[in-house]
C-alpha cells in the first residue's frame, strides 16, 4: 500500500479525448507536498507516513508545531496528514512528492468535506416526494408528515429522517480515473466531481476497492509496480520533449 498525497481543489473544467468525447474533469493541485516523519512498527506499532501540504507563515503556528517542523527540517505546513503504508513503501523524510506519483489512467480515491447546505428540509435532504400541492393540503405540501408513533413508545425514534443540517461531512469518492498529469504546473486532472468547494483540501490515494487495480497489485507486487511506474514516467517525459 503506497502513500497518498494532499491536493487542493481548484474547480472543474472539461477536456476532449482523442475520439472527440467530452470528459468533465476536476483540477487538483499539489503544493509543496513533503514527507515530514515516519511511523514504524518497532517504535509506534504501525507503519505510516506523515505528509505536509502547502507552506504557512511561522507566526501563524503554535510552538509545539514549530518544533515538529524544525525536527523535520521543513517549512511550516498548512496541513499535515498521516497515511498508512506497507513496510516496503516507506519514503525518506524530506522527500518531495509531485504529480508523477500517479499515472494517467489509474484509479484513485479522494476524501474531503462536502459543501455545507445549512438547515435543509426533508425533500432536499432525504429526497422525499412531499404531499399534494392542491386539494386542501394548504401550506404543508413540503412537510415530512407524521414522525412519531402511538402511545407506545410515544416518542420519535432516533435516526428518523427529518429536516436538519445537510452537508459539511467527511465524504469519500472512490474509483475516479486520473485523466491527465501536468507536471510543470503540478496539476492532476481527475474525471468527475470530488467533494468540497473551490480551494478545499482533499486526501488522494490509490484506489482500494477497484478490482483490476487490486488484482494487478496482488499479482505483480508493490515493488515491481513502482518500477513499472518509473518506466512509464520516463517514457512520458521523453514523449513530452
Amino acid at each position: 500500500m503506497r502513500c497518498g498525497v494532499v491536493v487542493r481543489k481548484l474547480g472543474m473544467s472539461r477536456i476532449f479525448d482523442d475520439s472527440g468525447n467530452h470528459v468533465p474533469v476536476t483540477i487538483l493541485r499539489l503544493e509543496d507536498v513533503e514527507v515530514l516523519s515516519a511511523k514504524s512498527i518497532e517504535k509506534d506499532g504501525y507503519c505510516a507516513m506523515q505528509i505536509g501540504f502547502g507552506n504557512k507563515k511561522p507566526k501563524n503556528i503554535t510552538k509545539p508545531l514549530r518544533g515538529f517542523f524544525a525536527k523535520a527540517k521543513s517549512e511550516p505546513k498548512e496541513k499535515v496528514v498521516e497515511f498508512r503504508v506497507s513496510e516496503d513503501a516507506v519514503l525518506k523524510i524530506g522527500d518531495k512528492i509531485g504529480v508523477n506519483h500517479f499515472v494517467a489512467g489509474q484509479k484513485v480515491d479522494l476524501v474531503g468535506v462536502s459543501q455545507g447546505k445549512g438547515f435543509a428540509g426533508s425533500m432536499k435532504r432525504h429526497n422525499f416526494g412531499g404531499m399534494q400541492a392542491t386539494h386542501g393540503v394548504s401550506i404543508s405540501n413540503r412537510c415530512h408528515g407524521s414522525t412519531g408513533n402511538s402511545q407506545d413508545p410515544g416518542r420519535t425514534w432516533k435516526g428518523k429522517k427529518m429536516a436538519g443540517q445537510y452537508g459539511n461531512v467527511r465524504t469519500t469518492i472512490q474509483n475516479l480515473t486520473v485523466v491527465e498529469l501536468i507536471e510543470e504546473d503540478n496539476l492532476i486532472l481527475v474525471k468527475g466531481a470530488v467533494p468540497g468547494s473551490k480551494n478545499g483540501i482533499l486526501k488522494m490515494f490509490d484506489s482500494i476497492k477497484h478490482k483490476s487495480q487490486k488484482m494487478f497489485l496482488s499479482l505483480v507486487g508493490l515493488k515491481l509496480y513502482q518500477k513499472l511506474l518509473k518506466v512509464i514516467r520516463k517514457r512520458l517525459q521523453i514523449m513530452m520533449k
